[in-house]
């Protein structure tokens, strides 16, 4: 499912009310998938017992049946998920009207992730960075905590802010220092670090394993132009978000070139992530939330 393929930005404005429409549409498309057996909500129901809260009270049954039954939640299995989003000026990339950009899709993604969390009663955290580490918040469960973060990515989503360079490895070692408890991290990030030395990147996502933590990396890109350097043949100029350098070229001149580089650093960071045991998954921002929930979902059964 393509999930607002023709995308009105005017829904960003209720990041809260969006995040709740991918995941009723994630979840009826459940039904229909291998990944119907999988509980997001609650295991079962009993009946009510006068006296006790009615805040589990499922009222949609109590309309259909006239009697009140309680959702008997499973044990919690106390899941601690931090998010953690590149907020860096190369995340701003397509800069299309009427069209999501990176860092736009990995906000609605992220909050989408936080109200299937919420479904599970999992606490989750938030963690933003640019060339440094701008935000960390602490995992929690509280619907306080929630709409918080919500405010975090409602703000992030409106940011202009321009040549916000990257300093991916400096902020993860931050990051896998402050989480102490062992966690479920989850990354979103087009990985395009302007530092020079690439192991470093790589030291720090061995860091977040070292320290016992479950990994996902989302490589969120825009596949056609920015892999596969799909361009009309004409001279186009191009800006670098994080510098502002620009360059105009026409594109089959360099498109060979630029391929087989991006390629080749993308089956390192590949490779890299199955030596260290981290979950890696190259997101096209045109193929929707759906792989990223998915890929959420079945990790998350796996840490039952």
């Amino acid at each position: 499912m393509k999930f607002f393929e023709q995308f009105d930005l005017k829904q960003l404005e209720n990041l809260e009310l969006l995040a709740k429409q991918v995941v009723e549409g994630f979840i009826i498309g459940l039904h229909k998938s291998p990944f119907h057996g999988f509980s997001v909500e609650f295991a079962e129901h009993r009946l009510y017992n006068q006296g006790e809260s009615t805040k589990d009270i499922d009222w949609k049954v109590y309309a259909r049946s006239d009697k009140m039954f309680v959702k008997k939640y499973e044990e919690e299995t106390n899941l601690r998920c931090q998010l953690i989003i590149d907020t860096s000026s190369s995340m701003y990339y397509p800069q299309e009207e009427g069209k999501l950009n990176k860092l736009q899709f990995s906000s609605i993604a992220a909050a989408s992730i936080m109200n299937l969390l919420r479904k599970q009663r999992d606490s989750f955290g938030l963690s933003l960075f640019d060339h440094r580490l701008v935000a960390h918040t602490i995992c929690k469960s509280s619907t306080t905590h929630y709409q918080l973060l919500l405010t975090y990515l409602e703000k992030l989503i409106q940011d202009k802010e321009e040549q916000k360079t990257t300093a991916a490895a400096d902020a993860l070692h931050q990051i896998a220092d402050a989480i102490h408890k062992r966690s479920l991290v989850i990354i979103f990030s087009d990985m395009f670090d302007n530092g020079e030395d690439i192991e470093k990147m790589f030291s720090a996502l061995q860091h977040l394993k070292y320290a016992k933590h479950e990994v996902i990396l989302f490589h969120v890109t825009d596949k056609k132009h920015e892999l596969e350097f799909e361009f009309e043949n004409r001279p186009i100029e191009f800006v670098d978000l994080e510098s502002g350098e620009k360059v105009k070229l026409q594109s089959n001149e360099v498109k060979s070139y630029y391929v087989g580089k991006v390629k080749e650093f993308t089956e390192t960071l590949k490779m890299r992530c199955l030596q260290y045991k981290i979950e890696f998954m190259e997101t096209d921002i045109n193929e929707g939330f759906v792989p990223v929930l998915q890929t959420y979902l079945v990790k998350r059964s796996k840490l039952n």
